[in-house]
């Protein structure tokens, strides 16, 4: 019997080869001369040389050959060097795979700088001729080589961001590594060396670019022109990377959002949902706002065509800089109501498509799973509450990118650019919402210190470089946010923080009970009697969902993962309690973990129970795991009852399309320009009552009229008092709660001497032009309060009473 030995390989030397008969004979003496002098460096070896198909002599350099050491793979026919490459590369056995051009334009000896970086740590080591150290030695031609610069360039910006020099043919792998990166490429050209290195990039390891010597050699079979082919094969790789599951999860994503708002959608300028109350009016106006402040070059951090004279400060309200002034030309050709409508939808279908990334990436790779998980981090019931309302907390695409770049720098491979990125991603969540960005913020925090507990191993190693990257990312974010932060915290109209009461947590019961919008279960007393208002219904998952993640924790607790998720759903909803919180059928109060932080800066102003939106994720992740263990299972009956207890649990939670109504029309008044022959320059328009959150129909009217005048009052947080302590509106003054308080009451008070001046003073601080009253409930007495005030009967012209302040009494 023959026994069969089986070398081991330290260093596999690919080589690909077309008709390179008059150049592979030298390269091949002078890598076999290296290596056997090194072999105690190197150790065991071998040589592949890969011939794509080669008409020359270029074989029988490699087949007349003694040494075994030295082997030939060959291809059928010419396809190119990708093809070579990949058949090379699976012919090897070597735990360490090096690839090098068959002109030896890099000289072997490079090899030494190349493996002492993978000693370091490194999954590859490529030789580069653009960093520092490195040394040509002969020069290609000139025109050749800054065509070759701007086509790397384009490679770099487009494919392997933080890569210099992607093409020069000298390239140092762990065998492994190697191996299923060329196993799993598509091109056959040489832009293989781009596709692999974009393998490497998504797999996170890390990568040195190590200077070497290099030079040109005659008779090099890539033009310069050839840079723009690699990038048309890359973008057509990339197309074709996109897996049939993931796009049919994303259009199932659109879907979901489509309907979600399909009573708005299709006719957003006259279609309102009425569960928003007046955010919608908010929000359009923002767009409006903003879009008008981009097309006329004004500083969109601040107006005054709200608050007259005193104005808003934009950045401390949440406009959405960083979608309004991209959505600008959108919103001036076709209106901000339109331009809200599109923002929210797509945006909600983006927010459940990264959701979906991230699960797919980081924690359940079945695509069902994934799905599913991500449906419910981006369709419960609270994310559905404030899709009435809040584009803020909707559009939330940037989160899980966020999460996913925290988590690449625990694994410490690019600490400097993931820290670099983390800090602009920052930066542009900033200009989306900062208070999702804080509630972000603890999420993680307590995802990272329950998983840091559990894997302390892992928090060890991962410490350093994410505090590392933590501190790039500040450095990096600070100078970009600066200056709006400045003007938001001390500029003009800022405030100290919003008042939104003593407790504004959730019950307990709301974390258990169905939300309005529940499609099976909705109930709208229930709901509101839980919550503040339809659009903070910020618990409401439902005690079946509740059973289902305690009986995958339980099941699934010798995971880290599920421990971690677990902690971070629980500590969540606690804090989501308040301050204090009472215990449901009693009257006994306990203080809630939130005490520790409702007065500390930046949490003031948090409305504490939307932390249970923090939930939402964590428990999509937690589906996730428990489906894709299920789908694993063989036990048929583990496998349907399991996916039984799932649809039970997510049925009840399923939202049915948002509430929508036919809007008010805008009165001629305002549409026609009619507007125009009672307000002056430097002047308002005062609409009665004044608009504040609870009736802001009249910024509805100042869009229509394409933001022609100012107005007093509004919708929007400023500050009130000595303390600038922050309020929802504009500063009360005696008129504006005079006339809203007749507008909730239908009750005209005694109007005389002292009123009509307190009037007088207060239209001049308006620098009013006009009083303006549209058809509304109890429109008659204010009709009869504004002329008792000012003195005179209104005029009706255009749909409203219109009350010329000009005219002489």
């Amino acid at each position: 019997m023959t026994e069969t030995v089986t070398r081991v390989v330290d260093l596999s030397v690919v080589i690909p080869a077309y008709n390179e008969e008059q150049r592979l004979g030298p390269t091949l003496d002078a890598v076999v001369a290296y290596l056997t002098d090194n072999e105690s460096r190197f150790g065991a070896w071998e040589v592949v040389v890969a011939d794509d198909g080669s008409t020359d002599g270029t074989r029988d350099l490699v087949t007349t050959r003694q040494d075994s050491r030295v082997q030939l793979v060959t291809a059928v026919r010419n396809r190119g060097k990708g093809h070579a490459l990949r058949l090379g590369v699976a012919a090897t056995s070597g735990r360490r795979v090096l690839v090098t051009d068959a002109d030896l334009a890099a000289p072997i000896e490079e090899l030494e700088q190349l493996d002492k970086a993978l000693g370091e740590g490194n999954a590859a080591a490529i030789g580069s001729r653009s960093v520092p150290g490195a040394t040509i030695e002969r020069h290609q031609h000139r025109v050749r080589e800054l065509l070759g610069r701007a086509g790397n360039l384009l490679i770099r910006g487009v494919a392997v961001p933080g890569i210099r020099d992607t093409q020069c043919g000298f390239k140092l792998f762990e065998g492994d590594r190697a191996r299923e990166a060329f196993a799993t490429s598509r091109l056959n050209g040489w832009g293989i060396d781009v596709e692999v290195l974009q393998h490497f990039h998504r797999s996170d390891w890390p990568v040195a670019e190590v200077p070497v010597r290099w030079s040109h050699r005659s008779g090099s079979k890539v033009g310069a022109l050839d840079y723009g082919r690699v990038l048309a094969e890359l973008a057509r790789l990339k197309a074709r990377s996109l897996r049939p599951p993931d796009l049919f999860a994303c259009a199932l994503f659109l879907l979901m959002a489509v309907t979600l708002y399909s009573g708005r959608l299709f006719d957003p300028a006259h279609r309102y949902l009425p569960d928003s109350l007046q955010d919608q009016n908010q929000w359009e106006w923002f767009f409006a706002a903003t879009a008008d402040s981009v097309a006329h070059l004004r500083n969109p951090l601040f107006t005054d065509l709200q608050g007259f004279p005193d104005g808003v400060n934009l950045m401390a309200n949440t406009v959405m800089l960083g979608l309004s002034v991209p959505f600008t030309p959108l919103t001036l050709a076709f209106g901000p109501a339109v331009a809200l409508s599109v923002c929210m939808t797509l945006g909600l279908a983006a927010t459940a498509a990264a959701w979906y990334r991230l699960i797919v990436k980081r924690v359940a790779r079945q695509r069902g799973a994934a799905f599913l998980g991500a449906a419910l981090a981006a369709f419960a019931p609270p994310m559905v509450s404030h899709a009435n309302a809040h584009p803020n907390f909707v559009v939330l695409f940037m989160i899980p990118l966020l999460v996913d770049r925290a988590l690449r720098l625990c694994a410490g491979a690019r600490v400097r650019r993931d820290g670099i990125v983390l800090g602009l991603m920052a930066a542009y969540q900033i200009f989306l919402g900062e208070e999702p960005l804080l509630l972000a913020a603890i999420g993680m925090t307590l995802f990272a210190a329950a998983y840091g507990l559990v894997r302390r191993d892992v928090a060890r190693r991962a410490w350093r470089p994410l505090a590392k990257g933590l501190l790039i990312g500040v450095a990096v974010c600070l100078p970009i946010v600066a200056y709006p932060l400045y003007w938001q915290f001390t500029g003009p109209q800022s405030y100290r923080s919003v008042l939104h009461g003593d407790n504004a947590g959730n019950s307990p019961l709301a974390l258990l009970a169905f939300s309005e919008r529940s499609l099976l279960f909705g109930d709208a007393a229930r709901a509101n009697s839980l919550s503040l208002n339809p659009t903070e219904q910020n618990a409401f998952y439902g005690w079946p969902l509740a059973l289902l993640a305690l009986g995958i924790v339980v099941r699934l607790w010798e995971r880290p993962l599920v421990k971690a998720l677990a902690v971070t759903t629980a500590g969540a909803a606690l804090l989501s309690l308040g301050p204090k919180f009472r215990v449901p059928l009693t009257d006994t109060v306990y203080p809630g973990p939130w005490a520790l932080l409702a007065h500390k800066p930046l949490f003031e102003s948090v409305i504490e129970g939307r932390l249970a939106m923090i939930c939402a994720p964590a428990l999509g992740m937690l589906l996730a795991v428990a489906v894709e263990r299920l789908t694993a299972t063989r036990r048929i009956g583990t496998l349907y009852g399991g996916l039984l207890a799932v649809c039970l649990a997510l049925l009840p939670i399923v939202p049915a399309p948002l509430k929508a109504e036919d809007r008010a029309p805008v009165p001629e008044f305002f549409t026609d320009g009619r507007w125009k022959q009672y307000v002056r320059e430097g002047e308002s328009l005062v609409p009665v009552p004044l608009p504040d959150p609870g009736g802001a129909e009249a910024l509805h009217w100042q869009t229509a009229a394409h933001l022609g005048f100012r107005m007093p009052g509004g919708y929007y947080n400023g500050p009130y008092g000595p303390d600038r302590t922050g309020i929802y509106g504009a500063a009360p003054r005696y008129t504006s709660d005079l006339l809203r308080d007749v507008r909730y009451s239908g009750v005209v008070p005694v109007i005389g001497r002292n009123w009509r001046a307190q009037a007088r003073r207060d239209f001049a601080f308006w620098h009013a032009g006009a009083l303006v009253l549209a058809p509304q409930p109890n429109d008659g007495p204010l009709r009869q309060a504004v002329t008792r005030l000012v003195g005179r009967p209104g005029r009706w012209t255009g749909g409203v009473w219109v009350w010329d302040l000009h005219e002489e009494h």
